[in-house]
């Protein structure tokens, strides 16, 4: 099933999503890749005001390359999710809605989408270019010493991304991956 997702982003609107839907998402999408995690983890634990207001925020795992000219962004694939592992659990607990990135993600990080109400969505790896078509606009907000990793601000025009994880603990890459073993010991792969 297919949904366009626009701000304001909230619990409700995600609740009807299911593992292996799509959804396009348009509206206000953070950047943070695993040292950015870090960084603002440390400011939740200090009580320090963040970049970016985390409730009902939308996290991509990427870190584009440098923008060409005339463009928001460079190519902007989704980087391995697990990086984020350590530090997804406090963010899912202060409100964050959607991540998004790809590949597996640890029974910590999936408890805490599931009593939190957010989904995990993947972008598709190895589409960079592709992704990047979405991005419109493109701010940098936060650490800008990590380069590619700083946080940034995008403002994106349906953007595709595949639910994997959904709100009633639903997880595409368990049960795609079932399919294809049962698929497979009928002979029909």
């Amino acid at each position: 099933m297919e949904h366009y997702l626009e701000e304001p982003f909230t619990k409700d609107k995600v609740k009807e999503y299911k593992a292996g839907d799509t959804v396009y998402i348009t509206g206000t999408v953070y950047t943070a890749r695993d040292a950015a995690h870090k960084r603002i983890s440390e400011m939740m634990e200090r009580g320090e005001k963040l970049p970016f207001d985390i409730n009902n925020s939308i996290i991509y795992y990427v870190g584009p390359t440098p923008a060409r000219p005339g463009k928001p962004i460079g190519s902007a694939g989704p980087t391995t999710s697990y990086r984020m592992d350590a530090y997804a659990p406090d963010f899912l607990d202060s409100g964050q809605l959607m991540m998004i990135g790809k590949g597996l993600r640890s029974e910590k990080v999936l408890d805490a989408a599931l009593s939190n109400g957010a989904v995990y969505c993947c972008a598709v790896g190895g589409a960079a270019a592709l992704m990047a078509q979405s991005v419109k606009s493109s701010e940098l907000i936060a650490f800008e010493n990590l380069g590619a990793e700083a946080v940034r601000k995008l403002y994106v025009d349906k953007m595709p991304v595949k639910v994997v994880f959904d709100t009633d603990g639903e997880n595409l890459y368990e049960s795609g991956r079932k399919s294809y073993l049962e698929w497979n010991e009928r002979g029909i792969l």
